[in-house]
């Protein structure tokens, strides 16, 4: 009896705690050891969440949910509308389905723990919350839909037994039950009550009360197998449309060849129910709702023992039990019944049972069974959603729980929209809609899967191995098929919502800790088509810059790593930092934990750019690892090819990042934009030089090193960029000046005043940045001006053609002013005639050269030779062509010099050149970079 297998289910629910948890193996064997004294462990013992064992938490759930409403009251109508060859193909179809996501859950399942939620557990985690969430809320809102679906079909069973009954005289009917559109309703109301009762209690009881059911259902499964046999051929009265209507009847023939082929082919019609015409789509809708309960074992896996172990084994089984007897039903009930006692009368298997009311129990019990599956698995999933706060405040009373975890709040939020969902008020109405979500969660399942698949991480090792990445394929491509046949606007309309979910959580939702699998796709991508770059096929046609740019402190380069993302042309930016130590004196590498602080950063300024940290010990030894290591292919497919360094003076630093100075191209201000202060230390970078926390700081570059680090970089054929007087650059009032915004180009060596090149390797290199930053949209409306220096003596109509005739081969458009100037030349050659004033550092530098034979024009002879005095000429004939003043110039960087004991020489030259000049590039080039062909 009942009352004997009770007990022993109640030790089987509670021998299948989960045993994984400490606390509880310890109270469990302080209980074997001896009674234990009430007290507050034995009522935290008696409060733990009873775990569900494969069969209870699994099995049943799924083979309850599939059998409900099409095993007793629609397996019939499918059968009576398609024809059995239709009926077994729409089968085969939505198993095939079915099966290709059963195994993208197995594979899931088993690839780690597994906690509430399901389905949607499984695809935030694997596709994160954006994808996740809004899949889960889709799956939510299948299962209210599904659960109303399920008392719908329950009210429709309980008229068709009490409502309007045939009169055995055939001369009317007697009304048992009012069957009106509200009195409907009211059914339903009272039928989610009870289901609401039993899962407000908990999981345990769900599992005891599905059990009994799965009892019942299996005993008038078997009654109905059963009478196909042994009940004779009859006239069967079919259900009244209204009270005062002529009674009908329809034959059971028991096995006949002709009612077998009479019910072979398809006998579309209306449906009696609904008023409208079935077709393969609607029918395969309805029938697709008895598959769509693989998911009922999976809802529970917060509830389960061993979700890992139990969700695969359980699912399988059930499918292919449920599978087998559909098919065996199809055939069955063609070979006995009449096309028009399918088409006309649902609930004929209680008509030709042995005993009518078996069919009707086995109704009642499958449906409410689903129904209460349904409502604790939209529970379970809204509690998930809560628990994560994809939707913040909006969902959090769901997080609330009774004392022994069952999330109360939540099962009584899904009972409410599901009683909303009830006034749709007939079955086949919200078949479609819900066989839609459900589809969709399916393909995403599917797509989970396949993602992970793809992804080819070492961590996605399900033990459930029977699938591959085209049965991820057949079930996604399936699904989305299906949808679009059942309904298009509904699947229109369903993929459309999830999408705006999908951005809704993307833009509100806090970041996860869960990973990302876009960014395990992503990198897969990433490296086929990196490694595929070749070094050797590379062409100067498709140059483009690729930035190393050096900071020492990001406080005060903030408008400087903003300048450079914009001279990039989508082109590779990484931003090196060196830090002084030795890893061997040191407990840990010091650079770990400095890497938030910069990719905050660079998020913060908008700016697409890779952040590369070394530890050297020193300056020049850590750029060369730079150069020599940055980038992303060993084959120089992505490698900086141009090094930008901030200049070398005594410039007092200035905290930008404190600055109520636009930052980024976004417009993004510190202050107004709501960051304030405090926030800035997040970033946590070191005080800067000069302030109060970093008085005491002294340069760690000395001057002969930074001259160093250019000449290495030369030497390893990295174009070289001194950025200056950045400091002052504000990249929002610049841009947004109204006088008209110009960029100077200066392409003549200032330093080399002997030659007058215009058309050299770095000239050109100089035409080409700036032209690339003329490109960028927000600098489109940037006039570039190129100044072309000519002696008074010679004839300047010459040199312009040409140099303009060189821009139009180079596509470039720019205004070329000629400026004169005589005197400086003049100047200089005055002082290399006679006397000049030379600091003992020039005096030394030029006779160790001249010592060594060098001839009085070569560079690094005639640079020892270049007065202040004509530097700062040359100063003043740049300063003299500013008007209107230019937002940034680029002038030609020489080559530093051969002697080492030049480097300072070298260094207050440019100084001089370049002094109060405004932001201002020095640019040195090695590689050809500009091309006149196609």
């Amino acid at each position: 009896t009942m009352s004997e297998r009770t007990p022993l289910l109640h030790y089987r629910l509670s021998a299948s705690v989960n045993e994984s948890d400490p606390q509880r193996v310890v109270q469990e064997r302080g209980a074997a050891a001896g009674p234990a004294a009430p007290g507050p462990s034995r009522r935290r013992q008696s409060a733990q969440p009873q775990k569900l064992t494969t069969f209870f938490g699994v099995v049943i759930p799924t083979l309850l949910s599939m059998f409900s409403v099409v095993v007793f009251l629609r397996i019939g109508f499918v059968v009576g509308q398609a024809g059995l060859y239709q009926a077994i193909a729409m089968f085969l179809v939505a198993y095939l389905i079915i099966s290709m996501t059963v195994l993208s859950v197995c594979a899931i399942s088993t690839n780690g723990a597994l906690d509430a939620g399901g389905a949607y557990y499984m695809i935030s985690r694997a596709m994160g919350p954006e994808f996740g969430g809004s899949i889960g809320i889709m799956f939510f809102f299948a299962n209210v839909c599904g659960s109303a679906l399920f008392v719908l079909g329950l009210v429709e069973a309980i008229i068709d037994t009490f409502g309007i009954q045939a009169d055995t005289a055939g001369v009317g009917g007697v009304r048992v039950l009012p069957s009106s559109y509200w009195w409907a309703l009211l059914y339903g109301t009272g039928i989610l009550l009870l289901c609401l009762l039993v899962c407000l209690v908990g999981a345990h009881i769900y599992a005891k009360a599905t059990f009994l059911i799965f009892l019942i259902v299996i005993v008038v499964l078997a009654t109905i197998f059963i009478s196909f046999f042994a009940v004779g051929p009859h006239a069967v009265p079919l259900p009244q449309t209204h009270a005062n209507s002529t009674v009908s009847y329809a034959n059971f023939t028991g096995f006949k060849l002709s009612t077998l082929q009479g019910n072979l082919g398809p006998k579309y019609t209306v449906d009696y129910t609904t008023g409208t015409q079935m077709t393969f789509a609607t029918v395969f809708a309805v029938m697709f709702n008895g598959c769509t309960g693989i998911m009922a074992g999976s809802n529970m896996s917060g509830d389960l023992k061993n979700p890992s172990y139990s969700i695969p084994r359980g699912t399988i089984t059930a499918v292919i039990f449920t599978f087998i007897i559909y098919n065996l039903l199809n055939v069955l009930v063609a070979c006995t019944c009449d096309f028009l006692l399918l088409q006309k009368d649902y609930s004929f298997l209680r008509d030709i049972n042995l005993w009518h009311p078996f069919v009707t129990i086995g109704i009642y019990s499958s449906t409410l069974s689903a129904a209460m599956s349904n409502l604790i698995g939209a529970s379970r999933i809204l509690y998930a959603l809560a628990r994560d706060d994809l939707f913040g405040r909006v969902l959090s009373p769901a997080k609330r729980t009774s004392r022994s975890g069952n999330p109360w709040v939540a099962v009584l939020i899904s009972w409410f929209l599901v009683q909303m969902v009830l006034f749709a008020g007939k079955l086949n109405t919200i078949a479609g809609i819900v066989t839609i979500f459900f589809l969709l969660v399916y393909a995403a399942v599917d797509l989970a899967c396949l993602a992970l698949e793809w992804a080819s991480a070492p961590n996605f090792r399900p033990t459930f191995r029977y699938f591959t990445w085209y049965t991820c394929v057949l079930g996604i491509v399936g699904c989305m098929v299906m949808m679009f046949l059942i309904n298009p606007i509904y699947a229109s309309a369903s993929i459309a919502f999830m999408l705006l979910l999908l951005l809704v959580i993307h833009y509100l939702s806090p970041n996860s800790s869960w990973g990302y699998i876009s960014q395990a796709l992503i990198f897969h991508q990433v490296r086929k088509y990196l490694l595929m770059l070749d070094v050797r096929k590379d062409h100067v046609k498709f140059w483009r810059p690729q930035i190393l740019l050096m900071v020492a402190n990001p406080r005060s380069s903030t408008h400087l790593i903003s300048f450079i993302n914009d001279i990039k042309k989508s082109g590779l930016y990484v931003l090196g930092h060196v830090e002084l130590g030795d890893l061997e004196t040191l407990p840990s590498d010091p650079l770990q934990s400095r890497y938030d602080s910069w990719l905050s950063l660079v998020d913060r300024l908008n700016i697409k750019a890779f952040v590369n940290l070394t530890l050297a010990d020193s300056v020049r030894h850590g750029v060369q690892h730079l150069l020599f290591i940055s980038g992303l292919v060993s084959k120089g497919g992505m490698r900086p090819n141009t090094l930008v360094l901030g200049f070398y003076d005594d410039c007092p630093p200035k905290d930008q990042l404190l600055e109520r100075q636009t930052l980024s191209g976004s417009s993004l201000d510190i202050l107004s934009s709501g960051m304030d202060p405090e926030e800035v230390t997040q970033f946590n970078f070191p005080a800067l030089r000069g302030s109060s926390e970093g008085d005491g700081q002294a340069k760690v570059l000395l001057a002969e090193e930074y001259v160093a680090v250019i000449a290495d970089a030369v030497k390893m054929l990295k174009n070289v960029a001194l950025a200056r007087y950045f400091c002052r650059f504000d990249r929002a009032e610049v841009l947004g000046r109204r006088g008209g915004l110009f960029v100077d180009v200066w392409p003549l060596n200032l330093m080399r005043p002997d030659s007058s090149s215009y058309v050299d390797t770095c000239s050109l290199f100089l035409l080409q940045l700036a032209c690339v930053l003329n490109m960028v949209r927000a600098w489109r409306k940037a006039q570039l001006r190129l100044f072309l220096c000519v002696e008074s003596g010679h004839s300047t109509r010459g040199p312009e053609e040409k140099l303009g005739q060189l821009l139009r081969k180079l596509r470039i458009k720019a205004a070329i002013h000629t400026v004169p100037w005589d005197s400086v030349v003049a100047l200089h050659w005055h002082k290399q005639g006679g006397e000049t004033r030379e600091t003992g550092v020039q005096k030394a530098g030029r006779e160790g050269l001249e010592e060594e034979g060098d001839f009085v024009n070569s560079f690094p002879s005639n640079a020892t030779r270049l007065s202040d005095e004509y530097l700062r000429a040359a100063n003043r004939l740049v300063l003299e062509q500013a008007f209107p003043p230019p937002a940034v110039r680029f002038l030609y960087l020489p080559r530093p010099p051969a002697d080492t004991r030049l480097y300072q020489t070298y260094l207050h030259q440019l100084d001089v050149l370049t002094r109060d000049l405004g932001p201002t590039l020095l640019i040195h080039g090695v590689t050809p970079v500009t091309s006149t062909d196609l």
